[in-house]
């Protein structure tokens, strides 16, 4: 199965590494680190996410929430914007700046 991804005019073709990435979750220890991965990173997303959207109910600018919390702006935009693996002690900092906590839950097995 091949997949391309448009680009502009260009596309950009994955099924060399589709078929790659396939190939390698076939090895259990790459196959687990592969999903501990992909877990860590959703919930980084989910967090940003919910984040962001608490900052647009409150009518907040990226650039506002930053000088909120002593932050540079360009900064605060990135962690809104691109993959990133921002610092707890941020996170934190933003939900106070926006009236909320961050809390862990376990899930129910």
């Amino acid at each position: 199965m091949s997949e391309t991804i448009g680009v502009g005019a260009e596309a950009l073709d994955t099924s060399y590494h589709q078929r790659r990435l396939a190939q390698r979750l076939e090895d259990p220890t790459f196959r687990a680190e592969y999903e501990r991965a992909r877990a860590e990173i959703r919930q980084v997303d989910e967090v940003m996410r919910t984040l962001d959207s608490l900052r647009e109910s409150a009518g907040i600018t990226k650039a506002e929430l930053a000088r909120k919390i002593g932050k540079d702006p360009a900064s605060v935009r990135r962690l809104f914007s691109s993959e990133s693996n921002p610092e707890l002690k941020t996170i934190v900092a933003m939900a106070a700046a926006l009236n909320a906590k961050i809390e862990i839950s376990v899930p129910k097995k």
